[in-house]
């Protein structure tokens, strides 16, 4: 069997810090899992995560121009917030997440990672006048705590960073209305299990939508206390050092299917 592009990518571990590297695999594992899930948008969209060890100045992002399914720890491309890419790679860098992950990563200086995506229901969430509905258990995970950015093109112009940081504001979720959807966390695995909920969340809408019938309405009191329940579980969780989130099982998952990303 011929070589591919990503066997030709030779490997960092043990060339960069022990700490990026572990950035770098569950980063890699990350894209994984949206191609898994059948989230990824062929070359386009793009989740990206701080480098350790670097005062959060520079981040890592997906080359531009493999699929989701073929990103690999190694592969990723080193950045700074001028876009100097600071390590040598076949690949360019999408302009479009550059501006993006740039806006979060620089103006939320507690958040480690984010992701963004163009699945056919995060984007007919974005297109639809009010958006999410808190009608339903896991859209109250997100009540009052989601942010709305308007469509302004293609997201390559630099001018776009401030209203980018201005809409998201200190909510982990966002819909880019008209575009898709964006989460980001203090780690890899809190922006997954988030993106994982906000994408259920646009799927049940889409499906309630289809469906025709009168909407089941809650009170005010019982979604903020919902809310509330929520924020007391994550909080319980992470006295288990958030092994409830799904995410080392997604991974145990991974390693099993395919592990070529941790190359």
């Amino acid at each position: 069997m011929p070589a591919t592009a990503v066997d030709t990518i030779p490997s960092l571990k043990g060339k960069v810090s022990p700490e990026e590297w572990q950035t770098r695999v569950e980063l890699a594992a990350f894209y994984r899992l949206v191609a898994q899930h059948g989230w990824d948008d062929l070359v386009g969209t793009h989740i990206s995560a701080r480098v350790p060890g670097t005062e959060g100045k520079e981040f890592l992002l997906n080359p531009y121009g493999l699929l989701f399914d073929e990103i690999t720890a190694s592969s990723l491309v080193k950045i700074d917030f001028d876009g100097n890419v600071l390590q040598e790679s076949a690949y360019p860098v999408n302009a479009a997440g550059f501006t993006i992950h740039s806006s979060v990563l620089a103006g939320r200086p507690d958040v480690e990672c984010a992701a963004h995506t163009h699945t056919v229901a995060g984007m007919a969430l974005s297109a639809v006048e009010g958006t999410l509905r808190p009608v339903h258990q896991k859209a109250l995970r997100f009540y009052n705590a989601l942010s709305y950015h308007p469509y302004e093109g293609i997201a390559d112009d630099p001018d776009e960073c401030a209203r980018l940081q201005r809409d998201l504001g200190q909510n982990d979720a966002m819909v880019l209305e008209n575009h898709g959807l964006l989460t980001c966390g203090r780690n890899i695995r809190s922006t997954w299990a988030l993106l994982y909920n906000l994408e259920k969340c646009a799927q049940v809408q889409i499906a309630l939508e289809a469906a025709g019938g009168e909407i089941i309405e809650l009170s005010d009191d019982l979604k903020q206390s919902t809310y509330a329940q929520f924020q007391r579980t994550l909080k319980s969780n992470a006295s288990f050092g958030s092994k409830l989130d799904g995410w080392e099982s997604s991974l145990r998952l991974m390693k099993k299917a395919d592990p070529s990303f941790m190359h």
